[in-house]
């Protein structure tokens, strides 16, 4: 079984008091972190879990509210909870530049220290594919303004496929990086179109036919988003919890 845990549904401005961006993604072969915004480890051990329990970090791009939490993290592990097990971190290039930036900025006396485990830094670009925490994981561009490049994903397992868009505008990639799979997690930050670097649920409901996806759940809920009501699509919150089998699922 694939399960995907929602630690934080929120855009940057944590509309509606929803934490930031971060997934957790679970199956036999390993748990994968989707996304760790500032607010990541407050939403793993409101959910009571292990703060070691990721086996690699999965970036969708460079703007804090994606990849904030992983400075703090690297601190969990040296003080609060020792880790020991090898973490893999992927991203886009210059991920791990960021992270190490951001992390001396942030505690100037300690990022310095070594850990008593192994990072690897995994650079991906559009087109990459790369097996982390036992799932196959392909990187495809989408229209945002980070730089140096912002990477939907597609998350194949036995047990189901996710697809993460990342945040992006609406691109006819989504239609295509969806065909076939059980659960697309898609950015929703308005109601209706309001920024070129983002989608809205009008441009979503309008394309809704188009996606393969057998389960479409919105997530980085923006303040009207959030509080619409009567909404024909899904809604992710803190705390939500998603189990997916296709070899136990017919197919629709």
């Amino acid at each position: 079984m694939l399960r995907l845990s929602v630690l934080g549904s929120g855009d940057a401005f944590n509309s509606g008091g929803a934490l930031h961006s971060c997934y957790l993604l679970e199956h036999g072969a390993g748990k994968l972190m989707l996304e760790c915004g500032p607010s990541s480890l407050a939403g793993m051990k409101r959910n009571r879990i292990p703060s070691d329990a990721p086996d690699a970090i999965l970036i969708s791009h460079l703007h804090g509210d994606h990849f904030g939490g992983v400075p703090f993290l690297l601190l969990e592990y040296l003080f609060s909870n020792p880790r020991t097990r090898p973490l893999v971190i992927a991203g886009p290039p210059t991920t791990e530049q960021r992270v190490r930036s951001l992390y001396a900025e942030l505690y100037r006396e300690v990022h310095c220290r070594q850990v008593n485990f192994e990072i690897e830094w995994a650079v991906l670009e559009p087109g990459a594919r790369r097996r982390l925490a036992g799932f196959d994981v392909r990187a495809f561009r989408v229209p945002h303004s980070a730089e140096p490049v912002s990477l939907g994903y597609r998350i194949e397992s036995d047990d189901g496929v996710v697809v993460f868009s990342g945040d992006s505008a609406w691109t006819d990639e989504f239609v295509t990086e969806t065909r076939d799979a059980d659960l697309f997690l898609c950015e929703c930050c308005s109601m209706k179109p309001e920024t070129p670097v983002h989608t809205s649920f009008e441009e979503i409901l309008a394309h809704r036919a188009e996606l393969g996806c057998r389960r479409l759940v919105l997530t980085h809920l923006g303040a009207d988003v959030r509080s619409a009501e009567g909404l024909e699509v899904e809604r992710a919150f803190d705390g939500m919890v998603i189990e997916l089998d296709r070899r136990h699922s017919p197919r629709g």
